[in-house]
């Protein structure tokens, strides 16, 4: 599998594992769901750090730099798909000006 894709996938995994736990609190603290729903958000929470190490960078700043790009992204369908509200056309320009500075900041040439 090439490097692009399975960076991409990796990146949409973790978007997906991070969010998830992060909604697991937002529930629980702000739509008053049971205590339990932190269970699968703190493993989802695991999940997401554990997945970033799977990153082919040699530094761990400029690996969560370039994922915020993707989280970006993956917060806006999060913000469609579950939340039930459209992204604006604010929302979709900003994130894919931070898709495209993730991508420069992953796939830069280095020496």
């Amino acid at each position: 599998m090439p490097v692009f894709l399975s960076t991409a996938l990796i990146f949409a995994a973790a978007a997906i594992c991070e969010i998830a736990g992060c909604f697991s609190f937002w529930a629980w603290l702000k739509l008053e769901r049971s205590i339990y729903w932190l269970i699968p958000g703190v493993i989802s929470l695991v999940a997401f750090a554990y997945l970033l190490t799977l990153v082919p960078s040699g530094a761990a700043g400029r690996a969560y730099a370039a994922y915020g790009g993707i989280y970006i992204v993956a917060s806006l369908i999060w913000l469609w798909a579950v939340e039930g509200h459209q992204p604006d056309r604010w929302d979709l320009s900003g994130s894919g000006l931070a898709l495209i500075a993730s991508a420069v900041i992953l796939f830069a040439p280095r020496t």
